[in-house]
């Protein structure tokens, strides 16, 4: 009976090819398969790197549920496969846990290959210092929910890290600003590692009026307040 496999979460870059490290490139190089969120994305960075063709497995938020059982039993049969996100470490904010969660039951190998994360990425410039903070990631999609999960994470009286969807970059500005008021302190990551890269710093007022676009990847950066 064969070992089950190894399956990698690799880091793969933001935006710029050149922040792929050494060792994600060889596990890509080496392995049987890559789990992906979009098989296009995925031809996309191959094509970027240079690196061979291999056997694409979509795994997002549709059908995890269903393609999870199919990629355990690939590494039941003990193949190796790479587990990668559209851009950045997979499975923080993105689909991949239940995979690990069935591939750990099976007794497979799961191994982090670090690299680029938008998280890092943003809190590395930030021009204030921060030891504690709260990952508040996607906020539910229901205006109500949202407001109560904004109010919720005001009460904690931590700096409060946010990510959304490109399109719905000033809804979230929008709605933060109706719950901590204008001239809460932010920082707004927009577009990490691309030519467009853009890092704004100021009251909420003044960055919502020097913002130039209106959608974008991004990470917001609530800094500290004093919860009321």
């Amino acid at each position: 009976m064969k070992s089950p496999g190894t399956l990698y979460v690799v880091a793969t870059p933001l935006g710029h090819p050149k922040d792929i490290t050494l060792r994600a490139i060889e596990i890509l190089t080496q392995v049987d398969g890559i789990v992906c969120e979009e098989i296009r994305q995925a031809k996309r960075l191959l094509h970027l790197l240079n690196l061979p063709d291999k056997p694409l497995y979509p795994l997002n938020e549709h059908n995890e549920m269903q393609q999870a059982p199919f990629l355990v039993s690939l590494l039941q049969n003990g193949q190796q496969l790479a587990l990668i996100s559209d851009c950045g470490t997979p499975v923080f904010s993105d689909p991949g846990a239940l995979l690990i969660h069935q591939a750990v039951s099976i007794g497979a190998t799961v191994k982090p290959i670090p690299g680029p994360s938008s998280l890092m990425a943003a809190l590395s410039v930030l021009d204030t210092p921060i030891e504690q903070f709260v990952f508040g990631g996607f906020l539910p999609r229901k205006p109500e929910e949202r407001r109560q999960a904004l109010l919720k994470l005001k009460t904690l009286g931590l700096p409060i890290v946010l990510m959304d969807a490109p399109y719905r970059l000033m809804t979230l500005l929008q709605e933060v600003e109706r719950l901590f008021g204008s001239e809460i302190p932010i920082t707004l990551a927009l577009d990490l590692t691309l030519p467009q890269e853009t890092i704004l710093r100021g009251t909420l007022r003044t960055v919502m009026s020097t913002l130039k676009t209106k959608k974008a990847e991004f990470i917001l950066v609530i800094h500290h307040f004093k919860a009321k």
